[in-house]
C-alpha cells in the first residue's frame, strides 16, 4: 500500500458485484462501454470541447489511467473499475480526499446501460463507502447529482445517505452550469456498514 493512503490497492467483493483498481488492459472493454452509452451517459458528464469519440479512444483512457494513479499513488483517489460477473461494467471513483480534521472524499460514478437496473450501481457504492469507512479511515463521504438524474438518486437514497445542500449552477455538465443536489453519509450513519444494509433489505 502506498505511503500516506491507506486501503489503496484494494478488491472489493459482494455477490456477482466487485470493485477493483482500473487496468492499463481495461483499455479495449473501457472505450467500448462509453462510445456505446453516449446518449445514456452524455447528460450527466462534463462538459468538452471535444467530442464524444475522440474523448473515448483507447489512449483516451491510456491517459486518464495515468493520471488517476498518479492520485491514486499521493492518497488523492481511489479509481475503481465495477465488475459484474468479473465483467467490467462501470467505473466508481473516490476523489478529492482530504485528510486531517475533515477525513472527508467525493463518489462519482456510472454503469452499463445494459446492466442498468439491477442493483449494481447500488452495491458497489455500498462497497465503497464502507471500504472508504474502515481501512482509508474516512469520516464523511458526498455525492453530488443532478436534480433530474432520477436514478442516481434512487441509488444514495436507498443507502441512505441524507440530502444535505442545493448548489446552484455548481458544476460544468453536458454544455452549462447545472444545478446539484448534495447528498452525504458518515460513518456514525452507518454503523453495521452499508452492505449490510442492503442485504436485509
Amino acid at each position: 500500500m502506498a505511503a500516506g493512503h491507506p486501503g489503496w490497492p484494494a478488491r472489493l467483493v459482494y455477490g456477482r458485484v466487485a470493485l477493483r483498481p482500473l487496468r492499463w488492459r481495461d483499455a479495449g472493454q473501457w472505450s467500448l462501454l462509453r462510445l456505446r452509452n453516449e446518449a445514456w451517459l452524455t447528460p450527466w458528464e462534463p462538459s468538452s470541447p471535444y467530442p464524444w469519440t475522440q474523448r473515448h479512444t483507447r489512449s483516451a483512457y491510456l491517459s486518464m489511467l495515468k493520471v488517476l494513479r498518479g492520485l491514486a499513488r499521493r492518497g488523492i483517489s481511489l479509481p475503481f473499475g465495477v465488475l459484474y460477473d468479473d465483467v467490467l461494467v462501470g467505473q466508481i471513483t473516490v476523489s478529492n480526499v482530504v485528510r486531517g480534521v475533515l477525513r472527508s472524499a467525493h463518489v462519482g460514478y456510472w454503469i452499463d446501460k445494459e446492466v442498468a437496473g439491477r442493483g449494481i450501481t447500488t452495491t458497489a457504492l455500498a462497497l465503497a463507502v464502507d471500504h472508504c469507512f474502515g481501512p482509508v479511515g474516512l469520516h464523511r463521504i458526498q455525492v453530488d447529482i443532478r436534480p433530474e438524474n432520477t436514478a442516481s438518486r434512487r441509488v444514495v437514497e436507498k443507502l441512505g445517505f441524507r440530502q444535505e445542500a442545493l448548489y446552484l449552477r455548481y458544476l460544468d455538465i453536458d454544455g452549462a452550469y447545472r444545478d446539484h443536489l448534495g447528498f452525504a453519509v458518515t460513518v456514525e450513519d452507518v454503523p453495521g456498514g452499508m452492505i449490510r444494509r442492503i442485504s436485509t433489505t
